[in-house]
């Protein structure tokens, strides 16, 4: 048994997702002695790069796919040698009404040139004003907050103050993100664009008083300071793998096939399945490695795994009280929303809007049967307990952008990658329809709602694999869970928190106000469970290595 005295680490972290990864990174370049525990065989959690489709030397970033909350401050303290590049076009929306126009958004246009190309869409000047207008609030928003996440959390009323438009500020926070978009725009189709950013990952109406949508919108539009989405170079996985070249080269130690088992906080004693037989004066985690069952002790656990998670892992000291723990901190299961398709294609399929080139229009985010009032229909028809008809989907193109991921004998070709996120597919589907059924359901909705605004079928231009099958692959939300361990295939690891403190919130330790609390002072979390987490961002990992090493300074 270790030396209840004296910890074996100052810190150990459960799970080596990016987030667990850059809090080791942190940790261990400030001299602290830091060793995680992943489950798997490899580092990287949801940001990762695979081989999707047997034979077909590609690697997709399976899980996560674009990055925008990752921040510069994160890339220059790690010396992280991070390429992303930006997409010319931010997006393109056939109308499905009639598929043979559809809504071009170019970053290069020139004023006229993108009054023109919303003027093909059937949308008139006062969108495009409404429009523009917007991206602008959206901008001065994102430069206000962004910076934001990377220091102790603000209240809510710095957080207004910081941004310092009252109209703004009521307009994206206050009021139901439906309201203010259907007041702001006449034209349906742009109705749809501008909401997705507040549904993806996300089971809400965008009517509901409770703003789900809004928190999900604000963290889609601010990354950055810009509300930018980039592509990764080399994938996903080439951003977890540099932050894990550097939390090695720093000095941290990984071990993965390390499953934990349990977390004991310092004096909680013990519970059941655990060796532990009393209270020490040290945090102790056990996990299974190499075949046996292993204790370590440290100062401080960081968690990178979903609080509900975390709260099984805790079992019976988990929190039965989270007064003064942040609102990301919240250990009930969560919900995940989503459908996770990927494609390999011989090539990309035409388009019934001849107007538009495939490869302007898969460059961007690819919106598809994402009408506000399809939207709002497809919300509808999931919480009755059936899946969404049409699919409101959501598609990027890797290739287009970085061709690295393929192998050399591909890259000359014009072979494309495709990523698509189906929205209002919940958790709750699986229980009633069942997984396997489900999956094949999703299958057979995404390829209807694709071809539903393309000039030929993309099972034309489906790719197969080594064994002949055609290269699809769908990944239900409970799919999601058994491979990643996320509850409900929550994406986010639970509800999106504002990123701030409410008025009068308990701001008294250092993990509060880096918003990575838990009820155990040597319990924090570093993921996307904490404040500010969710998305391929560092941003969890980051706060816990600060609130550690702030309270280290305090002594």
């Amino acid at each position: 048994m270790p030396d209840e005295k004296t910890p074996d680490y100052d810190a150990v972290i459960v799970g080596a997702g990016h987030n667990g990864l850059t809090a080791a990174a942190y940790l261990a370049k400030a001299g602290r002695s830091v060793l995680v525990l992943e489950r798997d065989d490899h580092v990287g959690g949801a940001a990762v790069s695979a081989q999707a489709f047997e034979g077909v030397d590609a690697r997709l970033s399976r899980y996560a796919y674009l990055v925008s909350l990752l921040p510069q401050r994160i890339i220059d303290d790690l010396g992280l040698d991070i390429s992303l590049v930006r997409r010319r076009y931010s997006s393109y929306t056939p109308d499905p009404l009639d598929p043979t126009r559809g809504l071009l958004v170019d970053r290069a246009a020139d004023a006229e040139g993108a009054r023109a190309d919303f003027a093909r869409a059937g949308v008139g000047p006062e969108d495009v004003a409404a429009w523009d207008e917007l991206y602008d609030e959206q901008r001065r928003i994102a430069e206000a907050l962004f910076p934001t996440l990377t220091e102790p959390l603000p209240t809510r009323a710095e957080a207004k103050a910081r941004l310092g438009e009252d109209e703004v500020w009521d307009a994206f926070i206050e009021r139901p993100l439906g309201d203010t978009i259907d007041a702001r725009f006449r034209s349906d189709l742009v109705r749809g664009v501008v909401a997705t950013d507040g549904l993806i990952g996300t089971f809400t109406s965008l009517d509901d008083p409770a703003l789900d949508a809004n928190r999900c919108f604000l963290y889609h539009v601010i990354g950055g300071g810009t509300g930018d989405w980039d592509v990764p170079v080399g994938g996903m996985g080439a951003v977890s793998g540099e932050i894990a070249r550097a939390a090695s080269v720093a000095g941290a130690t990984v071990l993965t096939e390390a499953e934990v088992l349990s977390v004991t906080p310092a004096g909680a004693g013990a519970f059941a399945g655990t060796a532990t037989d009393a209270a020490t004066d040290v945090a102790t985690v056990q996990y299974r490695h190499g075949g046996e069952d292993r204790t370590v002790t440290a100062r401080t656990i960081l968690s990178n795994v979903a609080p509900a998670v975390l709260e099984r892992l805790l079992g019976d000291a988990g929190p039965s009280d989270t007064s003064g723990v942040a609102d990301g901190a919240a250990a009930v299961r969560p919900e995940g929303a989503q459908a996770k398709v990927n494609l390999f294609l011989t090539r990309l399929p035409r388009l019934r809007d001849e107007t538009v080139a495939p490869e302007a229009a898969f460059a961007g985010t690819f919106h598809i049967n994402e009408l506000g009032v399809q939207l709002r229909a497809a919300f509808e028809r999931a919480e009755a307990g059936e899946l969404p008809d049409p699919m409101p989907c959501e598609i990027y193109c890797h290739t287009l952008s970085d061709r690295t991921i393929l192998g050399e004998s591909l890259r000359d070709t014009p072979a494309q990658t495709l990523t698509l996120f189906g929205l209002h597919v919940p958790d709750r589907l699986v229980d009633r329809i069942g997984n396997d059924e489900l999956r094949d359901r999703i299958r057979t909705a995404v390829l209807a709602s694709l071809n539903s605004v393309l000039a030929e079928p993309i099972e034309d231009v489906l790719a197969v694999d080594a064994a002949g099958a055609p290269c699809i692959e769908v990944k239900t939300t409970r799919d999601l869970e058994e491979a990643l361990a996320m509850p409900g295939g929550n994406i986010f690891h639970g509800p999106l928190s504002w990123p701030w403190a409410e008025d009068g919130a308990e701001l008294d330790t250092p993990a509060q106000r880096w918003g990575v609390a838990t009820r155990f002072p040597d319990v924090l979390l570093c993921g996307s469970g904490a404040v500010r987490g969710g998305a391929v961002s560092g941003i969890g990992g980051h706060n816990a290595a600060m609130a550690v090493l702030e309270a280290d300074a305090a002594g």
